[in-house]
């Protein structure tokens, strides 16, 4: 089978997506490209972050502040959320191919690029700080060793600054040399080493010289006293579970390098559950008392009874008493290299710390700048393209380093590991969260696509863990939650509004596709009331345009806000159209106006056009709709321009073009400060109303007043104009200004009333007895009764329009109707065509006399 090239994985790409990039094939690019297996890529991975830094320097404290018991507790918190978070991710990577970028592709693909988009920069930042942890975990170690041997450089914190910077350099180089380095199996065997070494540590006799640090092996005493929290300072249960949380982090360090595994489907949810099943049980030990004073001679004189504090140690024949009213510097709460003290062998512990520290900052150097390369491949941010670049066979991305190399440098600057955690908790809380709300809405969309291999997760488990995720971060840390919530909120709304051209087919698109079909069906039971008349659901059409003219309702499409449904509809008979009245629509949802373009060049189409205008307009008074026409003075006819792209035009011809190519997209741009000018001449339910006021609620349109005008009777203006008023209060309705036309029943002027008649010329039937009988034969003919039917009034109207609305942005319209039989085509063509004669754009609306307007609540 021939390998689809996918331009992501181009070692060239300049970042931007294809258009179909999730229905390529993944390719093998090259001999000689790394992948791993679900042990090494995964499994040894999970557990070398697991097993970090706080196994071996932070354990033991957090179980001499909270107790054994309720450290217990913070452990199996922790392994909830992240077991719960594992079935989740499990779920989604079976649900298909999964590539590089781990927790941002996820939930990228899954949610969308709103919320990949926001949530992959914050991912990409928090692997970036944990570095930091690991590498100032390391460097505590060495100048505890430093201090050991009365050896620092100038004091504690600056020393693990020093050493922190100097091991991030070392470790960018091993990065940059290639990532097969960093799952060496080596440093898997000495933690397992040295965590067996703890183990038998406390099984053997104890030494007497360990027992002045507070170590005197099981003891039930021990247990019982270290069993109730004993929180000092300003620490709590959720301050100390901040702090020990990043250990549960590593659940996403296979994850993280997906698009490097071989079978990241299979690997991801058997490599990362076995982990923490491994993981989860070796952190529960401890053996130690809280407070010990590391001098010999603090011995009890036999007969002294036992009680106040440190009773565990009195009772062994050691009093540590004095540590309540002075700070000592040995013991689970203040000697942070206990877990030394316990082993059987203490070196061995320094070379398991060692290991677990560098190796798990170096799966996090890995795994941020992957993630950012994912991101910045899929060119959600334009502004961050220039690190979608890879190099060598592996596609490294060597800018994506340095970047977390600068992030880490700063926080190591920070000098303390309790100051740190809590900030990747926080992030990588409000990751796991959205990886929860990811299977819980691909699963609450039942969209077809929607078929993981994994089964065992169950999408409410999946909702429990997310807000089990949100609530931690808030206990936590409320301040620090409502920050990263919004920077994820103005990241959300910058990928909302930049639109990036991506489809990914998320469950978000799933959801709207059924609740739109559920609604539709839903519908069918709803009764119409006008209340919930929600605006117009436009059918549009077009008459006797060739098929690249087209393209003007593209340019005219976002009059009503790119919301709003339309129908084209090219060279059309009129049974054709009649069709399409039945046929558009679903259900309920079905089209409820129609608009069309005013034709212009009426005079010259011939008969059948006209007809077949007129007659479209009849069908849709017919079928109940309501009737929008749209005229602009440069006309809707595009079409030639299309032409004129490939064949220059003469510099007239050009000036016209441009002209009319920027009348036609005159409504996409936002309008300027003026007037909406709305004739309302007749009751027609309300639409020729409510349609402006609709406008006048979309940005394009809000710098622009509505301002209404109304028919009246001479001397009755004022109240003509007051009761106006008070029934627009009524539809809730505002508008700036309120003009009552009382003189709209005088006969036009003579200059006005010849335009109506050189209009209609040629079409006039002449001589009463000559007109019964032609009538009869071409019935689209002019006869001289129906010419003084109501032409005066057409006239008259176009006076007042130019007297009051020439400057207006647009002008709304009560469109006149023609009678079937009553009014000739030709004749009705020609009141459209003198009532919107030489003025700004104008709207002809009729409505179907349904109410759309109420006064009720």
């Amino acid at each position: 089978m021939e390998t689809v090239k996918d331009d992501d994985d181009d070692e060239d790409s300049d970042g931007v997506p294809s258009e179909d990039v999730e229905s390529a094939v993944p390719v093998d690019s090259g001999k000689g490209v790394v992948k791993f297996g679900w042990i090494r890529g995964v499994l040894v991975r999970c557990m070398l972050n697991i097993w970090g830094v706080m196994l071996f320097i932070r354990l033991s404290w957090v179980f001499g502040q909270a107790g054994w018991g309720l450290g217990i507790v913070v452990i199996v918190l922790s392994c909830v959320v992240t077991t719960i978070t594992c079935l989740s991710m499990s779920a989604i990577c079976t649900n298909g191919v999964v590539r590089g970028g781990g927790a941002y592709y996820m939930i990228s693909r899954s949610l969308g690029p709103e919320f990949g988009g926001s949530i992959g920069l914050i991912f990409a930042f928090a692997n970036a700080v944990a570095v930091a942890m690991y590498v100032v975990g390391f460097a505590e170690v060495v100048v505890d060793l430093l201090e050991d041997y009365d050896s620092l450089m100038v004091d504690e914190i600056n020393d693990t600054r020093i050493v922190g910077m100097i091991t991030v350099v070392f470790l960018l180089g091993i990065a940059v040399a290639g990532m097969e380095w960093e799952a060496k199996i080596v440093l898997l065997i000495i933690l397992l080493v040295a965590i067996v070494n703890v183990f038998a540590g406390t099984f053997m006799p104890v030494d007497e010289s360990k027992k002045k640090f507070g170590y005197f092996g099981y003891n039930s005493d021990i247990f019982l006293e270290n069993f109730a929290p004993d929180f000092r300072g300003s620490e709590t249960f959720f301050s100390v579970f901040s702090i020990f949380f990043p250990a549960a982090t590593g659940i996403l360090a296979g994850a993280n390098i997906s698009g490097d595994l071989k079978d990241a489907q299979g690997a991801i949810p058997k490599g990362t559950l076995l982990a923490i099943v491994i993981t989860g049980i070796t952190y529960l030990a401890a053996s130690v008392v809280r407070d010990a004073t590391g001098n010999a001679t603090d011995l009890i004189v036999p007969g002294t009874v036992c009680n106040g504090t440190a009773v565990a140690a009195c009772k062994l024949g050691y009093d540590f008493s004095s540590c309540a009213e002075k700070s000592c510097t040995f013991g689970s709460m203040n000697n942070f290299q206990v877990m030394t003290l316990v082993s059987a062998f203490g070196p061995l512990i320094i070379a398991g710390t060692f290991s677990a520290t560098l190796s798990s900052a170096l799966a996090s150097l890995v795994s941020a700048p992957k993630v950012l390369q994912a991101l910045c491949k899929d060119n959600i941010y334009t502004a961050l393209r220039m690190f979608a670049k890879g190099y060598g066979k592996n596609d490294e991305p060597i800018r994506g380093y340095l970047i977390t190399f600068i992030i880490s440098v700063a926080f190591i600057a920070i000098g303390d590991l309790n100051a740190i955690a809590p900030i990747i908790s926080n992030f990588f809380l409000a990751s796991y969260a959205l990886i929860n709300f990811s299977c819980f809405h691909a699963s609450y969309a039942k969209s077809p696509g929607w078929r993981p291999a994994y089964k065992y997760y169950n999408m409410w488990l999946s909702l429990f863990g997310a807000l089990l995720c949100c609530a931690v971060m808030f206990v936590i840390n409320w301040w620090a939650a409502l920050l990263t919530y919004a920077i994820e909120i103005l990241l959300y709304l910058y990928v909302t509004v930049k639109k990036p051209a991506v489809n990914w087919g998320s469950s978000t698109q799933a959801v709207t596709f059924v609740s739109a079909i559920s609604n539709a069906l839903a519908l069918t039971r709803v009764k119409d009331h006008v209340k919930n008349f929600s605006g117009p659901s436009i059918k549009f059409i077009s008459i006797d345009l060739s098929v690249r003219q087209c393209c003007i309702y593209q340019r005219f499409s976002n009059f009503f806000g790119s919301s709003t449904p339309f129908l084209f509809f090219l060279n059309p008979s009129t049974s054709f159209v009649r069709l399409q009245h039945f046929a558009s629509g679903l259900g309920r949802m079905k089209p409820n106006t129609l608009m069309i373009g005013f034709k212009k060049h009426w005079r010259i189409a011939g008969k059948e056009s006209v007809q077949s205008y007129v007659g479209i307009l009849h069908d849709a008074f017919d079928f109940e709709y309501g009737i929008t026409v749209l005229r602009v003075n440069e006309g809707l006819d595009v079409s030639h321009l299309v032409v004129e792209e490939v064949c220059a035009p003469p510099p007239q011809v050009a000036k016209m073009n441009a002209s009319l190519a920027e009348a036609s997209t005159q409504f996409k741009k936002k309008q300027p400060k003026g007037t909406l000018d709305v004739w309302w001449l007749f009751d027609d339910g309300g639409l020729t109303l409510l349609l402006p006021y609709i406008l006048t609620t979309r940005k394009k349109w809000k710098d622009c007043k509505l301002r209404i005008f109304v028919p009246g009777q001479p001397g009755r203006c004022e109240v003509d104009r007051e009761e106006m008023k008070s029934l627009l209060q009524k539809f809730r309705i505002e508008c700036s200004d309120i003009t009552v036309i009382d003189d709209i029943h005088v006969a036009p002027r003579p200059e006005s009333m010849r335009k109506l008649e050189e209009m209609i010329e040629p079409f006039r039937l002449r001589g009463d007895n000559v007109q019964t009988e032609a009538k009869r034969q071409q019935p689209w003919m002019i006869t001289d009764e129906e010419l003084s039917t109501h032409s005066f009034r057409k006239v008259r109207l176009n006076e007042l329009l130019q007297e009051n609305s020439k400057s207006a942005n647009l002008i709304i319209v009560s469109m006149p109707i023609a009678r079937k039989e009553s009014v000739s085509d030709y004749l009705y063509m020609a009141w459209l065509d003198v009532l919107t004669q030489d003025l700004p754009p104008t709207l002809l609306i009729r409505g179907n006399h349904k109410s759309v307007l109420t006064f009720y609540s």
